[in-house]
Parts: structure tokens; sequence; C-alpha cells
């Protein structure tokens, strides 16, 4: 090899080398908000991971909650990312937030298929293909008799207190399900309507009701997510009506449900000093709806925190969460764990 040539390749090594350590040292320490929720925990843990091993940071988890870290990240600049923001409960202050370029949304959907809605099991769909739709259901009431009143179909809704109680009740006043045949179950707790799901399920028996995704519910059963057959009516109806007890919302319209919004967030301040390989990096990072209700299985099953689930997911879903980094920086990551 020629001298020049030899001298040329150190000085392009050393370059990137330098460039490299900057880009890693520019990320410094960072907070986390790691969610109480799962799927929220999952994804905290999976980010610090890939940003310890892959980017160098150094990572500090805190306790996330969604209008506290909201808060805090508007007021405090801390903390830095919140992964898994569910946007609805915080809309109006987070746009003011964006506008003002206080806090930034990297990525708009970092889990696909997530949502709230009226679901059945996928037994049901399979025994009655014709139920396609949430009023396809409404016509057959006698498919899910109610175990105290068999003449009645069962809904289950949301346990008493649960923001959820008021929308489920308030749809089933505007689908006009009394009159159709149906009755408004509460399940009195979390225990009781994941129960009531389990149980229908493992009996082969039929169920219809509310839940949300991504769950370990949703992922175990394989739970069907109907649409409801209507457009939506519109976010003065819901926002103004249907989201309110039923003193405040005496002519709620059908509808299908609002959507459910998740950002991944950062601050001003992490946005320019994380570096644009890490912005990358979390524009990239979306879990699929069904990998991720399957890490959430696993949690259950396994009594998993999210450090240990992080790490089954990163060694088990290399075909997935590759894709969201360089080569250079997923060998960074698999030499890591």
């Amino acid at each position: 090899m020629k001298l020049s040539s030899l001298i040329r390749k150190t000085a392009l090594g050393v370059t990137l080398l330098f460039s490299g350590n900057a880009a890693m040292a520019a990320c410094g320490n960072i907070q986390i908000a790691e969610w109480n929720w799962a799927s929220g925990e999952l994804m905290a843990n999976v980010d610090k991971l890939i940003l310890e091993k892959g980017f160098g940071c150094k990572v500090t988890m805190v306790p996330g909650a969604t209008t506290t870290t909201f808060a805090s990240m508007n007021e405090k600049g801390q903390p830095d990312l919140a992964g898994e923001l569910w946007i609805n409960a915080v809309r109006e202050p987070l746009n003011k937030a964006f506008a003002a370029k206080t806090l930034h949304s990297v990525n708009s959907g970092p889990i696909t298929e997530l949502g709230e809605g009226w679901w059945i099991p996928p037994a049901t769909q399979k025994k009655h293909p014709e139920l396609k739709t949430v009023l396809d259901v409404l016509k057959r009431p006698d498919l899910f008799p109610d175990k105290e009143d068999p003449s009645k179909g069962a809904f289950i809704g949301c346990p008493a207190g649960w923001g959820c109680q008021l929308s489920n009740a308030n749809l089933f006043r505007a689908f006009e399900m009394e009159k159709k045949g149906w009755k408004l179950v509460d399940p009195g707790s979390a225990a009781g309507l994941d129960g009531s799901m389990t149980k229908a399920v493992e009996r082969g028996q039929n169920w219809f009701g509310y839940y949300w995704s991504p769950t370990s519910m949703i992922g175990k059963h394989d739970m069907v997510k109907l649409p409801f057959g209507v457009p939506f009516a519109g976010s003065e109806n819901w926002d103004g009506c249907i989201a309110k007890a039923e003193k405040d919302c005496a002519n709620p319209k059908p509808s299908a449900w609002t959507q459910s919004e998740v950002h991944s967030v950062v601050t001003e301040k992490f946005k320019k000093n994380g570096g644009p390989e890490v912005m990358t990096y979390l524009q990239k990072r979306v879990f699929p709806g069904s990998a991720m209700n399957a890490m959430l299985v696993y949690m259950a099953d396994e009594q998993a925190g999210g450090e240990d689930a992080a790490m089954a997911f990163l060694s088990t879903n290399d075909q997935i969460w590759s894709k969201w980094v360089t080569p250079e920086v997923a060998e960074k990551i698999k030499a890591g764990l």
C-alpha cells in the first residue's frame, strides 16, 4: 500500500472516530418517562437500551403519567423524551407547546393498530361472518345473552369511575341500544372486565364490549375490533357530549370512537442536543401492533418488568428494530445486549 493512501485512510478513520464520538457525546445525559402502563414501560426501556448501547447516551428513567409528564416537560423541560404520550387528554396545551416550539412531536404513530373501541372474540366472528360492524352486532342481541336476563343482550362497558364509562354509556344511548334489546353491564373493576372477556373466550362463548389496544388481553385472545359502521360524528359531539356526564349530554349522536393519538414527544433542548441520528431513530421507531401485544402477553405471563421485556424484545425481534437504526448502530446494540 502506498504511504499516501495509508495516510488518507488513517486520517479518514480518525475523522470518523471523532465524529462518531462527538455524536455520542452530544446526546449526553437524558431523562426518559417510564410510563405506569405496560406498553409505555416496554417502549421506554427499549429506548433506554438503544440510546445507551447504540448512541452512547446516559439515560435516567423517571416515573411517567400522561398529564403530569406533559406538565413537567412543558414547564420544566424535563423529562427529555415521552415515548408514548396519549395526547387526547392534553391536546390543547400540547398544541400550544408545539406552536411555541418548546416541545416537538418526533413520531405521530409509534405503535400501529392502537386505540379504543368495541370488540368481539375471533371465534364469534368466525361463527358469524355477517358481524362485520357494530351496527351488525346491534341487530343480534340474542347472540350475546346477559347472564341475569338472557332475554337481553349484554354489552360490557367500563367500570364506574373510569373516563370511558361516560363515553360508553352515552354511545349506548346514541345507538338506542336499550330499545334494540341490549343491557349496559358494569363489570365492576378492571379485573371484572378482564375476567368477563377471558371466561367467554375460554368457554367458546360470545362476548361484546369495550376494550383498548395495545394490551395483553387483546394480544392474548386475538380480539377483533369492529368498525362502527357509522362515521365519527365530530369533535363537538364527542368532546361536548359523548365524553361528558349524561346530564351534560342530552342528545348524543351515533358515532365511531374518537381517534386515539399517540406521539413520541421531545423537548427543544433534546431535539438540539440529541443529534440528528437519535431523532431519526425516534422517527423510525414504530412497534407493529401485533408485536407489541405479543410482548404485553409475555410481560403478563412472565410477570416481567420493562427492563427484562426490553431485553427480550431486542433479543428476539431484530428484524423489526434493526430497521430503526443504521447497520453500524445495530451491531453496537447487539454487542451490548
